[in-house]
């Protein structure tokens, strides 16, 4: 009978040590981002940002138990090593869902890979046909560049600004938004009497310029990322032109204004994320303290500020997180929690996410900024 009793037990204890094995497995999750390249400045800190979730998730026991084991690979920027990438995530890493890609044109490549593998997919990139029309396995944190371009068109509005000059990055990310922009623009009024576009290697918009300037614009709309923005708003100081600049929300950190340097930069407008601004939002904002401890922890861990990109990742992994805390285990019921996960409070902005909407970001997710001593102010 005691040999029976033994036995029994001795069972028993492998079960719940095979339990709990089972229970301890790592949440395996990817992250592609731009480290390297010309595309830096967004991925660096939304791989600092994710590797900072996760390693303060993991000290407090991992999400329901298990600890998360993160891969994340760096692609440069370059679309087709996005896509190489993507799948050795998928295939090799056997991750249950992917943070990145840092931009609109890598974005757009490994969307046929997620769709096909069906593993959810979280880009931290803003262009508007990453999720429109929406795919099943495609989610972004960014808002749209449709919501960025409102905001501009609002601003200049208030200010009788009618005659609008566009300059635009050639790349998925400018051309996105100058289709944005002119049909907009077309809806509201307003008149394009210029309409430019340079490469992104280009290192003098001179040319462009000139052009525009010809024209008498009230206001630029200048579309793109660093460093081609930066160079435009130092070409525009040499040439003279006092016209009213509004930037995209491609550019809200404090990098372009060190690029660009505070006096050309001094009276730029853009829409830009809470982040930029947390510290002058009213203590009732329901960002306000998300914010601020993000900001804090970031720069803790890396010395500098956190910047409104590294909040893509951020919302990306609390996305997921959220997710897997509500039950979810497998690629399909992280994207379906992730799509049914209600109201949740960002650094981009308050989510939700719907089945006909992946992105779930509105106007308020912007406040509009100007550039002031080589700092941001909100524009009342």
């Amino acid at each position: 009978m005691r040999k029976m009793f033994a036995v029994i037990g001795i069972t028993m204890l492998l079960l719940c040590s095979a339990s709990a094995a089972l229970a301890a497995a790592p949440i395996k999750i990817g992250g592609l981002f731009a480290v390297t390249g010309p595309a830096s400045f967004l991925g660096e800190p939304e791989k600092n940002t994710l590797e900072l979730l996760v390693k303060e998730a993991n000290a407090k026991g991992g999400i329901n138990g298990s600890k998360i084991e993160l891969f994340i690979y760096d692609t440069g920027g370059d679309a087709t090593k996005a896509v190489q990438l993507a799948n050795k995530l998928i295939k090799n890493d056997k991750v249950v869902a992917i943070i990145g890609p840092s931009t609109t044109g890598e974005s757009m490549a490994v969307i046929p890979v997620a769709e096909k593998e069906q593993i959810p997919l979280i880009s931290c990139a803003a262009g508007i046909k990453i999720t429109d029309p929406v795919k099943k396995w495609v989610f972004k944190t960014p808002a749209n560049d449709h919501v960025a371009a409102e905001k501009i068109l609002i601003q200049a509005e208030k200010l009788k600004q009618k005659n609008i000059a566009l300059i635009t990055v050639s790349d998925s990310f400018g051309s996105s938004g100058r289709e944005q922009l002119k049909q907009m623009a077309a809806k509201r009024g307003f008149k394009i009497v210029a309409d430019e576009v340079y490469s992104p290697k280009d290192t003098d918009m001179t040319p462009q310029l000139t052009k525009i300037k010809a024209a008498k614009p009230d206001a630029i709309i200048c579309w793109g990322t660093n460093p081609g923005p930066a160079i435009i708003t130092r070409n525009i100081q040499q040439l003279g032109m006092k016209t009213q600049v509004y930037q995209s929300h491609g550019v809200a950190s404090k990098k372009y204004i060190e690029l660009a340097t505070a006096q050309a930069a001094e009276g730029i407008m853009l829409p830009a994320g809470k982040l930029a601004v947390f510290d002058l939002l009213k203590p009732s904002d329901p960002q306000a303290k998300l914010l601020k401890d993000y900001n804090t922890d970031y720069k803790k861990s890396y010395g500098v500020e956190a910047s409104t990109f590294g909040g893509y990742a951020y919302d990306g992994f609390q996305l997921v997180a959220a997710a897997i805390k509500k039950g979810a285990a497998t690629p399909a019921q992280i994207r379906d929690g992730i799509e049914k996960n209600g109201r949740m409070v960002g650094v981009s902005g308050i989510f939700k996410m719907t089945p006909t909407d992946h992105n779930g970001l509105d106007l308020g997710a912007f406040e509009m900024v100007r550039i002031v001593k080589g700092d941001w102010v909100i524009v009342k």
